[in-house]
Order: C-alpha cells, then structure tokens, then sequence
C-alpha cells in the first residue's frame, strides 16, 4: 500500500498515501479526510475494502511531508488546498469524503469551494467549524469554556512537545499498553489491541510541538453556516466521545435538513472502534450519491 509525494498549491511536498496500486483506478473513489495525525491505519475495514478506492494525505510537516515555507501556512484552507492537490493527483473528479475529527472541518470546507468534486460527506465524530467549541461535553464542562479550556492545552501540549515526544518513543506498544489506553475514557474497549497498536505506532512517531502547533492553528476555524450543504450527508456520533460531544453532532446535523445521523456507543476513536460500521455507513452514504453506479457493479 503506497505513499507517494505531491505538491500542494504553494509548494509544500505532502505525503499522500492509497490503498491500490498506482494504475488500479477502479472501485468507489473514497478520499478520508483524517483526524489531525492520525494514519490511514485508524480506519483498517475502509482501507482493506478492494471495493473502495481509498486515497488520503498526511497532515503538512507529519509523515515525512514538509512543512510549509510560511509556518502559517497551517490553517484549515491550507489542509483544503492539500486535498484539492490530491485529488488532481490522482485523478479523481469527484469522490465522497470520508471525515473524522479535525477532517471534519477541513471535508466542508472543501464542499464549500469546491462542490462539484463531492458527491457526499461522511462526518465521523466531528462538527464543522468551532471544533474546540464542541470539546468536553461529557465531562460537564460549560459550553462557553470549552474553546479555552481546548485552546489553552493545545498550547501546553506544543510547549511540552519534546518531552511528549521523548515519552512517546520510549513507552512499549504491546497489549498490555493498549488496554490501558483503551479504558482510559477517551479510547474504549471496543477498540481492539489489533487496530489500536498499528494506528498509535504511527501516531507517536510525531514531533509534538509540531502537533500541537497544527491543533492551535485548527482552533482559528470558526463554526460554518452549512445550508450550502447540498449532497448527501451522514454524520456518526460516539455516545461517549469526551473531544466532540454527541449534542453538538446533533446540533450540526439539525443544521442539514437531509443529513442522516447515526448514534453508536463510542468514544470519539469510532473509525478503530467500529470500523465495519463506519465501512457500512460509507456504503449506504454512497447509495444516496451519484457514484451509487460503484455499488451497484
């Protein structure tokens, strides 16, 4: 499974990565706009699906892409242009996007400029715009604090990102860490050691300052106004999720008269957790579409 390099609108040489080979351009062309770090190992049925073509990109300055000349060039339309170079890459008119966490932002965004490339929208525990309005729900934190509260541990996690970073090298990756990691609260059990462990090695393989300079700069994204939202919409909340509260997803998908929302007993790492559900939310997403042709063949 290939990663390449492409260039993005002002230079910037970006990973990108897909699930066929390079001249196999058949199957439902499916670009996943990922949670920030997070590989294309988080959504293991997606991905080994030969039915789907996947394509999907690492954010700039993660996986082994550059980081941007201008380091502003971090903000939630710069991912945007990243997308649009992928996908003129690879040679995909138009695709469903597949969306989850900060991706979320990043995937309406993108409908916005650029309607006629999606065909529909799978949000998976994300909103669109004021992402770190929407943090903390379940732990009873006031809606007004959250942006704080999100923004000022962004912060610190870039100010501790070398120490993070030294943690993360040297802490063992085996069953053991990944039970823990997965009662913790923000992860759970449903997600199993088999799909935990190759999404957290890549993860941890980041410069944290960096990270955390990337989460800072997505907090800029303000809440968008969907009613440009015309193709078909799904979004897919977690129950438990402590970074997107489930009464925010509620609250965007009340926002698109058509949108579909599906609830599962989560947290907000549903595409590990339920990865064969997120599989068929994208197939029935795809049925409401006019790439339903790819499903039916």
């Amino acid at each position: 499974m290939p990663t390449f390099t492409f260039p993005s609108a002002d230079g910037t040489r970006i990973v990108g990565w897909r699930n066929h080979a390079e001249a196999d351009t058949t199957g439902l062309p499916v670009v996943i706009s990922n949670g920030l770090g997070t590989p294309p190992t988080a959504w293991p049925t997606v991905i080994a699906d030969e039915n789907f073509r996947v394509v999907t990109w690492y954010y700039r300055g993660t996986g082994g892409g550059e980081r941007p000349a201008d380091p502003s060039r971090i903000r939630v339309e710069d991912h945007m242009a990243d997308l649009l170079a992928l996908m003129d890459h690879e040679g995909i008119d138009r695709a469903l996007l597949a969306c989850w966490s900060l991706g979320v932002n990043v995937a309406f965004e993108f409908a916005r400029a650029h309607p006629e490339r999606v065909a529909g929208l799978l949000a998976v525990a994300g909103v669109p715009g004021g992402t770190f309005r929407a943090m903390f729900g379940p732990l009873r934190v006031p809606k007004r604090f959250r942006h704080g509260l999100g923004l000022t541990a962004a912060r610190l996690g870039r100010r501790l990102g070398p120490q993070l970073s030294w943690v993360a090298s040297h802490v063992p990756l085996n069953r053991t860490t990944a039970n823990v990691i997965s009662h913790s609260g923000f992860v759970l059990p449903a997600a199993r050691p088999e799909r935990l462990i190759p999404a957290l090695e890549e993860f941890r393989e980041h410069d944290f300052r960096w990270y955390f300079s990337l989460a800072v700069a997505a907090s800029e994204h303000q809440p968008m106004d969907l009613t440009f939202v015309r193709v078909p919409v799904t979004l897919v909340a977690g129950r438990y999720d402590v970074l997107t509260s489930m009464h925010d997803m509620v609250e965007a998908a009340s926002a698109i008269p058509h949108a579909e929302l599906h609830l599962l007993p989560g947290s907000h790492f549903l595409p590990i957790e339920y990865p064969d559900e997120i599989a068929r939310e994208l197939l029935r997403l795809a049925e409401r579409t006019d790439l339903a042709s790819y499903v039916e063949a």
